[in-house]
């Protein structure tokens, strides 16, 4: 998508402050940049993001939200400001532009990287005798106890059709997220399990026949794939409207980086879909926070608007189509996080 001439309207006007009421003890701050991506709007050019405490107010032209707000603060960005990428299955340390992801721990009171996400304890239980008499009221009391920023699901990586069972049911009962690993398990056993729905999102580095791609669909399963995925494939289930994230299962890159291998591999076997690196990009940020069920409401991730949580990313990128030069491995040059600066230094 090239980017717009001029920017657009703000993403939704908030209330004007009252006169008379109390000040708010957080300052208002506003980061602007050459472009700004929302992911769920339009790229804007001279846009900006003003940001209270660790929420977005608003995103918008720079002129007008600077008008429109009692800015503080302005810190100028070089390059492109974009929601943070949303890792669906990491491990080991936060890669750059990574702003929130998925876990999978064996003890939920495992120190937690920093970033928002959820910790997915492991079930490993070989037989529902293994899994009644020792696992299952250990992770009971695992998730009870533990004290994670974004929360604790289960990661089903039991073989057990009981165990998978049961685990469905706990995590309905606690309304706790579900994980599950395709190379594992067959989307079908998992449905007939009831792991399977909205709640459940799988890891996946194999081909999905079309019955897959659709159970899954319909479930309203999102899709993590993982970094070896055929590029092939993942078109497909964008084409077909599954939800997909990218899960880099600790290999190096980001999820971006793998957004722009599977770009890269699908021209080599000369598929170019229209629109290809606007979804990739979602993929990579929007998709990952529905994954994790995080993108909804006050607090959402993947994407930058009124009442979302500030996170963002900037990239020296630049040019006429942002998806595509954000795609051609634009460096990370800074991180917000929760309306910090957490790297890089703005102009």
């Amino acid at each position: 998508m090239p980017l717009a001439t001029r920017a657009g309207p703000m993403l939704g006007r908030p209330a004007r402050p009252r006169p008379g009421r109390r000040r708010p003890s957080a300052p208002v701050v506003l980061h602007s940049a050459p472009i700004v991506l929302p992911v769920s709007a339009a790229p804007l050019r001279d846009g900006a993001v003003v940001v209270r405490g660790d929420r977005v107010l608003q995103v918008g032209a720079r002129a007008e939200l600077l008008a429109y707000f009692p800015v503080e603060t302005e810190h100028r960005w070089p390059g492109m400001i974009v929601a943070g990428a949303v890792d669906a299955c990491a491990a080991g340390a936060p890669e750059p532009g990574v702003t929130a992801r998925a876990t999978v721990v064996r003890d939920p009171h495992e120190p937690a990287a920093g970033l928002p996400g959820i910790a997915y304890v492991e079930v490993r239980s070989a037989a529902e005798e293994e899994w009644e008499s020792r696992e299952r009221d250990a992770v009971i009391t695992a998730i009870h106890e533990a004290d994670r920023p974004g929360g604790c699901g289960l990661a089903a990586r039991t073989r057990d059709p009981q165990v998978l069972e049961d685990v469905a049911v706990l995590a309905r009962t606690f309304g706790l997220r579900l994980l599950a690993d395709l190379d594992a398990h067959a989307p079908v056993a998992l449905d007939e399990a009831g792991v399977l729905g909205p709640l459940c999102h799988v890891i996946c580095s194999r081909p999905l026949d079309p019955g897959e791609r659709k159970l899954l669909r319909l479930r309203r399963t999102a899709v993590a794939v993982g970094p070896a995925h055929p590029a092939a494939d993942v078109l497909a289930l964008l084409e077909e409207g599954n939800v997909v994230a990218f899960g880099c299962l600790g290999l190096p890159g980001g999820p971006l980086a793998l957004a722009a291998d599977v770009r890269r591999r699908a021209r080599e076997l000369g598929l170019r879909p229209r629109g290809l690196d606007r979804r990739l990009v979602a993929a990579a940020t929007l998709g990952g926070a529905r994954a994790l069920g995080m993108d909804q409401g006050a607090g959402r991730i993947g994407t930058l608007g009124p009442g979302a949580r500030a996170d963002f990313v900037v990239h020296d990128a630049r040019g006429r189509y942002p998806y595509a030069a954000l795609l051609a491995g634009a460096p990370c040059a800074g991180t917000v996080l929760g309306g910090a600066i957490v790297a890089g230094a703005p102009e």
